[in-house]
C-alpha cells in the first residue's frame, strides 16, 4: 500500500494541530469550497431567473444539479491545472449535470473569477461566523476571570522584570478587551463581504447581450441569492474585501496571541501563577503538562502576519483582471481562515479552563524582598526626607536587601529618620495596585 492509497483526503491537517479537526477546518476544506462554488453558480442562475433573463425553471434545475455529491473533487483539482482555476472544469461538469435543456443557462455571462471570488467570500463568511461564536465564548470566560479576580494582586512585569503590583483581574480584562476588538473588526468585515459579478472584463457586457437592462439590479439580485453584500463595482482588481479579511484575521491572531504569550509566561514552572486546565503530555518527560493550547495560539500569531502580507501584496493587481495576483490569494487566505478559526476554538477552551493560582502570585510578589513597591516608597519618603535623601536611602537599602537577603520592610524599620511611619501599609504590595479594580470594572461594562 502506498501513502496515496492510505490517504483518500489530502486535506487532513496532519502537520496543522492548530486547526485540524476543528469546525473551521470543515468550513474551509476542499469540500466546503466545492459547496461554495456550486452555491455561487446556482445563485447566479436563480438571480437571472428572478429578473426574467432565463426561464424560471432553470434556476431550480441548476440548483438541484449543484449537489456536491455529484462531483469528483480529485478530478476537478487535476483538471484545474489546465486552466489555472477550478471553476473551468466545474462549469463543464455542472452544465452536464443540469441537462441538455437547462445546461446552457449555467454560468451564463459570468467569468471564472466571478464564481471563485464569490465562493471565497462565502467560505469566509461561514468561517467568520464560527470564529465570532468562539470569540464570544472566550470573552465570557475572561469576563468571569476578571470579575472573580478583580482584587487578586500579582506582580506587574515590564521588560521581563517585576515592576509594580497589578491584579489578575485587570490582566484578564485586558485580554477580554482585545478579544472584543477582534470580534468587532470581524463583524464589520463579515457584514461587508460582497458577491463578485463583472463578466469577462468587469463591464457585465455579456449580461446585456442576454437581456439585462440594469447592471445594478442584476448585481443586487445575485447578492441576495448568494447571501452576500452587493458591491458598487466589480472588484476583480479592486481587492479591498480580501485586504479587509487579511487585516481582521491577522489582528485576531495577534489578539489571541497576547493571551497565549501571557499564559505561557505565567505558567512557567518557576512562576506558576496560572496553568491550563488540561495540559498536554511529553513524549519523553512524564512529569510535564505542557501548555499546548497557548503554544498553538502563539504559533498562529507568528504565522498570520506573513500570510496577511502576501494578501496585501496582491492589492497591486494589474489590468481589469490580473495574472498571478488573484491566484496568489487563494491558499494564504484559506490558511489564515483555518489558523484563526482553530485559534479561536482553542482560545475559548483555554480561557474557559484556565486555572489561577493566587498563592503563587502572592509568593512572587515577595521575590524582590519588597522592592516591588519602591515606586510608592520613593513618592512617600520624598515628602518626609526630600527627593534627594529618599533616593539615596532607597538605593542603599535596595543594595542591602539583595546583599543581605533581608526584606526591605525590615531594613526600613531600622532607620531612625523613619520612626513612626506606617511601614506596613506602605510596603504591602496588595495595597499598591492603584486603580486596577475600577479599571477592571470599567472594562467589564463593555458589551
Amino acid at each position: 500500500m502506498t501513502p496515496e492509497d492510505n490517504d483518500s483526503d489530502n486535506d487532513t491537517g496532519l502537520l496543522a494541530p492548530g486547526w485540524a479537526g476543528t469546525p473551521a477546518a470543515a468550513a474551509t476544506s476542499d469540500a466546503a469550497y466545492l459547496r461554495a462554488l456550486l452555491d455561487a453558480e446556482a445563485a447566479l442562475t436563480r438571480a437571472q431567473a428572478a429578473l426574467g433573463l432565463v426561464p424560471k425553471e432553470a434556476g431550480a434545475a441548476v440548483t438541484a444539479a449543484a449537489d456536491p455529491a455529484r462531483f469528483d473533487l480529485r478530478s476537478l483539482a487535476e483538471r484545474a491545472r489546465g486552466g489555472g482555476n477550478p471553476v473551468i472544469p466545474l462549469v463543464a461538469d455542472l452544465t452536464k449535470a443540469a441537462g441538455e435543456v437547462y445546461g446552457p443557462h449555467v454560468h451564463r455571462g459570468a467569468t471564472s473569477q466571478d464564481i471563485m471570488d464569490t465562493a471565497t467570500m462565502l467560505v469566509a463568511v461561514r468561517t467568520l461566523d464560527l470564529v465570532r461564536a468562539d470569540l464570544g465564548r472566550t470573552e465570557r470566560a475572561l469576563a468571569g476571570l476578571a470579575a472573580a479576580h478583580r482584587d487578586t494582586p500579582m506582580p506587574g512585569r515590564t521588560l521581563t522584570q517585576h515592576a509594580v503590583p497589578t491584579t489578575f483581574g485587570l490582566k484578564a480584562a485586558g485580554w477580554r478587551s482585545l478579544v472584543l476588538d477582534a470580534r468587532d473588526r470581524l463583524t464589520r468585515v463579515r457584514d461587508s463581504l460582497p458577491a463578485q459579478l463583472g463578466g469577462a472584463g468587469g463591464t457585465l457586457a455579456a449580461f446585456g447581450v442576454y437581456g439585462a437592462e440594469d447592471a445594478g439590479a442584476l448585481t443586487a439580485a445575485y447578492a441576495r441569492e448568494v447571501g452576500l453584500a452587493a458591491p458598487s463595482l466589480p472588484w476583480h482588481t479592486l481587492r479591498t474585501p480580501v485586504a479587509d479579511l487579511a487585516g481582521c484575521l491577522a489582528f485576531t491572531a495577534g489578539a489571541l496571541g497576547k493571551l497565549a504569550v501571557d499564559v505561557l509566561t505565567l505558567s512557567r514552572t518557576e512562576i506558576g501563577e496560572v496553568s491550563e486546565g488540561s495540559g498536554g503530555g511529553s513524549s519523553a518527560m512524564p512529569h510535564k503538562a505542557n501548555p499546548v493550547a497557548a503554544t498553538l495560539l502563539a504559533a498562529t500569531a507568528r504565522r498570520a502576519p506573513q500570510l496577511a502580507a502576501t494578501l496585501y501584496g496582491c492589492l497591486a493587481a494589474e489590468d481589469e483582471r490580473p495574472a498571478g495576483a488573484w491566484h496568489a490569494e487563494w491558499e494564504p487566505l484559506r490558511d489564515l481562515l483555518r489558523l484563526v478559526g482553530g485559534a479561536a476554538e482553542r482560545a475559548a477552551a483555554l480561557a474557559g479552563g484556565l486555572r489561577v493560582h493566587p498563592g503563587a502570585m502572592d509568593a512572587n510578589l515577595g521575590r524582590t524582598r519588597g522592592l516591588i513597591v519602591s515606586e510608592r516608597l520613593s513618592a512617600e519618603l520624598a515628602r518626609l526626607l526630600g527627593r534627594a535623601r529618599a533616593k539615596e536611602l532607597l538605593t542603599e537599602l535596595a543594595r542591602r536587601a539583595h546583599a543581605e537577603d533581608r526584606p526591605l520592610r525590615e531594613l526600613l524599620r531600622e532607620q531612625r529618620e523613619l520612626a513612626g511611619c506606617d511601614l506596613d501599609e506602605q510596603t504591602d504590595p496588595a495595597r499598591y495596585t492603584g486603580f486596577a479594580g475600577s479599571l477592571t470594572d470599567r472594562a467589564l461594562e463593555r458589551p
